[in-house]
């Protein structure tokens, strides 16, 4: 870089609802704005990719409303008016973070994408440098990620891909199901946002749903209090074990929602084993048939936006993150949140505190190497 980086103790990357979160908790246990205060002797700084306020929400499909939305938990202290439950979320979710970032001011960069998190001179025990696109580069004692999974879209490698001549999307690009009226579609994928899209689309089009597994719907629906801490359970257990990130559906299963239940009734919840070809005008079955096609839509989800953090090490050979808490196991500097237990909008909120908190316990202060968690903290 050019110019010497300016510095923070803890940069925040994503404003998203677990970067909010995190802001509003290093605010309120007295970092400073590094922005305002630069040499103030705790600081904090959050970059966020997006023009403006909203996360992901402002990038959602159309039809995703504030009824349909797999539930919003409100941000720290400051509770969602309650709205119209046919609003797009796309609307509503980025008008609700704008309103916070208004009544709690943040240091708030954007749209800055962070380009790469390295250590500086490549030493171990050395400061972290945040590399930007925009806001150049900043040197950083703790890194809090809240980058969300929106950016890394999951998208299958099946022969033939590239020689289909219809129209390939993934839910990353989904609008809404006006561009397949009168189609014949493929709906790739056993999630909730495949449900919900493979029911709006097959009302004016032809559908074919295709999942590597047969789903599994709850018959009694998905208690949170019971399922919930469950699947919480089962998520913090593979992620301390360093096991590679899963769908969330795999670990809950798929409720009958409304969208669930007129999909059904409509018979386009007729699942088919997944096709094991595409040809220029459909796909080959898995029985070897073919079915013509003029598009397919991959709501095959997400997994964490962390590319920016490869140079860093951090992934197994198994290619997992182990972590403890919000913290990665081997480098405690680095807090991991809206990811693993933490991706649902609730968990997010806990685990900006959380990452707070431990950033605290280690006694962190501008230039130092926190010490390793599993030593007694030091107390100021």
């Amino acid at each position: 870089m050019s110019e010497a980086p300016r510095s923070a103790t803890v940069v925040v990357i994503g404003a998203g609802q677990a970067g909010l979160s995190a802001g509003f908790h290093l605010s309120r246990r007295g970092f400073a704005s590094a922005l305002d205060e630069p040499n103030a002797e705790r600081t904090f700084v959050l970059l966020d990719a997006n023009p403006k306020p909203g996360g992901a929400w402002q990038h959602r499909w159309e039809s995703l409303t504030m009824a349909t939305v797999n539930g919003i938990f409100d941000l720290p202290t400051f509770a969602r008016t309650p709205g119209s439950e046919d609003e797009p979320s796309r609307d509503a979710v980025p008008r609700y973070f704008a309103e916070f970032e208004r009544a709690k001011p943040l240091p708030i960069l954007r749209p800055v994408r962070v380009l790469e998190v390295s250590r500086i001179d490549d030493d171990p025990q050395g400061a972290l440098l945040v590399a930007t696109d925009g806001a150049g580069g900043w040197r950083a004692d703790a890194i809090i990620n809240a980058t969300g999974t929106w950016n890394n879209p999951l998208l299958p490698s099946i022969p033939g891909q590239d020689s289909f001549r219809g129209t390939q999307l993934h839910t990353r690009d989904y609008v809404s199901a006006s561009a397949f009226e009168g189609q014949r579609v493929a709906v790739v994928g056993g999630g909730i946002s495949a449900v919900q899209q493979l029911e709006e689309i097959s009302r004016g089009a032809q559908t074919f749903w295709y999942t590597r597994r047969e789903p599994v719907f709850l018959e009694n629906g998905f208690n949170p209090e019971v399922e919930g801490r469950s699947t919480i359970a089962k998520v913090t257990a593979d992620v301390e074990a360093g096991k590679p990130s899963s769908s969330v559906v795999s670990y809950t299963g798929l409720g009958w929602s409304t969208y669930a239940v007129a999909a059904r009734d409509r018979g386009a919840l007729e699942r088919r084993p997944m096709f094991t070809a595409i040809e220029p005008d459909g796909v080959r079955e898995a029985d070897g048939s073919f079915t013509p096609v003029d598009a397919i839509l991959w709501a095959t989800g997400f997994r964490a936006d962390l590319a920016h953090l490869d140079g860093l090490g951090l992934r197994n050979p198994r290619g997992g993150i182990t972590m403890r808490g919000t913290q990665v196991a081997d480098e405690p500097r680095i807090h991991l949140i809206g990811f693993g237990p933490s991706q649902s909008t609730v968990g997010a909120n806990r685990a900006g505190r959380d990452a707070v908190r431990a950033i605290e316990k280690l006694g962190l202060q501008r230039g130092e190497r926190p010490a390793d968690p599993r030593e007694p903290a030091v107390r100021r």
